[in-house]
């Protein structure tokens, strides 16, 4: 619509070629646009929780043992009183959620790799309602914050 209307211009096409079809205009979906005139985005103050956004945080990488990270564990387990948030949720291995079960780290003798806290960023922003970018972006979106 930002095309149409004139408020954006076309940085990068799409590979795929895909092209949008109206009743009088045929639109080409581009991957990559540029705002001609400023528009205002109502500020979100923090990035919501997600699962693609805490696997990007931790880089799919266990917050225990380093391995390949497949599901999400709790710190401070929830049935323990642990919060549902950035500062309590980890990426990590199914085998180190399954020992840990609804242990402390204290109880087992674990330590976190890395502390674990909230992004910030506008790239964050973006990663929160993706399950990953298009590698095609990756020139223009620069590196994520940490």
């Amino acid at each position: 619509m930002l095309l149409v209307c004139g408020k954006a211009e076309v940085v990068h096409e799409d590979p795929t070629g895909l092209t949008l079809h109206a009743a009088t205009v045929a639109v080409e979906v581009p991957s990559v646009i540029r705002l001609s005139t400023y528009v205002r985005v109502p500020y979100r103050a923090q990035v919501p929780l997600t699962r693609a956004g805490l696997m990007h945080r931790d880089r799919f990488r266990c917050a225990y043992c380093g391995a390949r990270a497949e599901t999400i564990d709790h710190v401070v387990p929830r049935s323990r009183g642990g919060a549902h948030s950035w500062q309590n949720c980890v990426a990590c291995c199914a085998k180190c959620n399954h020992r840990k079960a609804d242990k402390l780290l204290s109880e087992i003798g674990w330590r976190l790799r890395v502390v674990p806290t909230a992004p910030h960023g506008p790239h964050w922003r973006l990663l929160a309602h993706s399950t990953e970018a298009d590698p095609l972006w990756q020139q223009y979106l620069g590196a994520p914050a940490a």
